[in-house]
């Protein structure tokens, strides 16, 4: 696995990577992961131990890989603390490349914890030969090998970044047993779990409340103020606030209830407090933070993009740190989405505030510490046969369509879930009731993540051209225009709102 594709997509041979090595360039970071076959170790590019000589080590696109290939994580620089780069989801936009993030998504969520590789298939559509395949070439390493990954690196995180016991831990990362989590590691470092803790503080129990505190690291820059302004002013009342530069809200997953924390910590990363009375659910919530957050961005490889051209150049060069938020749950997402439409941001949290005071279930236990969360968003089979409209004061038609949007996802459980390219995605959710192609598109960009979703017709990004170039265009020119930034379409989207001021 000597040659490889760089984060451009480009060819990166060996030398290539080891000058980032020697050079411990930290934009490599995530990157790549070196395996040196002298040590039987696979480390970051930035590792402070000695570099070993060339012809000893060897270059992979993942951690995965590295360790699929026969290589054990670094004690020293700790791989599991390296920012995640997503960047190569970017790179193509077939639907191979759809196919490869899907899974990863679903795996990163942990479809294989309780499941095998043939019920993923059935999820994404594919033979189980063909997503091996699909993996080898794109990841390096089977599906098995990336949830295995997965949980070892969750863990090996856990148990430097928190005191919960080695039980709590094993089954927080998604091991299915203490026995297997021991054996993984006994085989991974040849030392049990509890070896690699460092200090002697007692061990400190979750609780009945599951509280968690861990880092989740992103690539710098990364504008926080912007991402906090954003959710501020989309804060549901009773279910979010933010406050002191802290996101709280409140989560409900598989009919348990918690609330989280995130705030920036010092270094590249966010401090993520996480209280769920299910420690098992832990690898899923992480996920859907990352979501919430963009913290699988790559702002070098995008804003190179998007900088080549003279629109969106001082845009980024402004803010070379924005994010796209994302959303916690796609149904919750929609729902905003169709409160929202031909109203203002303000009537619209109002409207879901009441929305949730009415349907959503109370909070079993309030923290002093979190005030103000109250309500978990309510589930669809609550709203699927409600008038929304009566109860909400909202026109009968569009309390129709929330109504009905609930009964399709009770219907169809993955209805938010990517697909295997954009346009199906766009298809598929311009069919759901209320749904047009701006909703389709905004659902698009902040649950599935799709990264060239591009409203072209939003007269906010039209207004936004028309401020930087003093004409406006029309839908068709701007969609034109807008295939000078592909793949990241959605943040040359962010970046146009984020110029007005404002948000979509």
């Amino acid at each position: 696995m000597d040659e490889q594709r760089d984060h451009r997509g480009m060819e990166l041979d060996h030398d290539t990577c080891y000058r980032a090595l020697l050079s411990r360039d930290r934009r490599f970071d995530g990157r790549f992961f070196v395996g040196v076959r002298t040590t039987g170790i696979y480390c970051r590019p930035i590792c402070p131990a000695r570099t070993a000589q060339s012809r000893n080590v060897s270059f992979y696109l993942t951690a995965a890989a590295a360790q699929e290939a026969g290589f054990r994580p670094c004690l020293r620089c700790r791989p599991e603390a390296a920012p995640d780069s997503g960047a190569w989801r970017g790179v193509a936009n077939s639907g191979v490349s759809h196919t490869v993030s899907r899974a990863l998504g679903l795996i990163e969520m942990g479809a294989l914890d309780d499941a095998g590789v043939d019920a993923l298939c059935e999820r994404l559509g594919v033979g189980e030969r063909q997503l091996r395949r699909l993996f080898a070439q794109h990841v390096g390493a089977s599906p098995l090998a990336v949830a295995q990954t997965r949980r070892v690196l969750l863990a090996k995180q856990l148990i430097h970044e928190s005191r919960l016991p080695m039980t709590e831990i094993a089954y927080a990362a998604g091991f299915g047993s203490v026995r297997r989590f021991n054996e993984v590691f006994q085989a991974l470092f040849q030392r049990p779990p509890s070896a690699l803790r460092h200090g002697k503080q007692p061990d400190e129990p979750a609780g009945a409340q599951g509280e968690v505190s861990l880092l989740l690291r992103y690539r710098p820059p990364y504008d926080w103020q912007a991402m906090l302004d954003f959710l501020a002013a989309r804060a549901i009342p009773g279910m979010e606030r933010v406050a002191d530069g802290v996101y709280y809200r409140t989560i409900a997953l598989d009919g348990a209830q918690g609330t989280l924390a995130v705030c920036q910590a010092d270094g590249p990363a966010l401090r993520a407090t996480i209280r769920f009375p299910r420690l098992t659910s832990l690898p899923a919530i992480i996920a859907r933070l990352r979501r919430v957050f963009d913290l699988a961005a790559d702002p070098e490889v995008i804003n190179a993009q998007l900088a080549s051209t003279p629109l969106m150049a001082p845009l980024v060069a402004n803010r070379p740190g924005l994010r796209v938020p994302g959303a916690w749950d796609g149904f919750e997402l929609a729902v905003r989405a169709i409160l929202g439409q031909q109203v203002t941001v303000g009537a619209a949290v109002k409207l879901a505030g009441k929305l949730v005071a009415q349907f959503g279930q109370p909070l079993a236990e309030q923290a002093a510490d979190r005030p103000g969360l109250s309500h978990v968003f309510p589930e669809p089979t609550v709203l699927k046969d409600v008038d929304l409209a009566l109860a909400l004061g909202m026109p009968r038609a569009r309390g129709r369509c929330l109504s009905s949007l609930a009964a399709a996802l009770v219907a169809d459980p993955c209805l938010f879930d990517r697909q295997a390219s954009l346009e199906e995605a766009l298809h598929k959710l311009c069919a759901l009731p209320g749904i047009g192609d701006w909703t389709a598109q905004y659902i698009a960009i902040r649950q599935l993540r799709e990264t060239d979703a591009f409203p072209a017709g939003d007269v906010g990004l039209m207004q936004a051209v028309a401020l930087q170039e003093g004409v406006r265009p029309d839908a068709q020119t701007l969609a034109q225009r807008s295939e000078a930034w592909r793949p990241w379409r959605a943040y040359a989207a962010q970046h146009l709102w984020a110029s007005l001021g404002a948000q979509p």
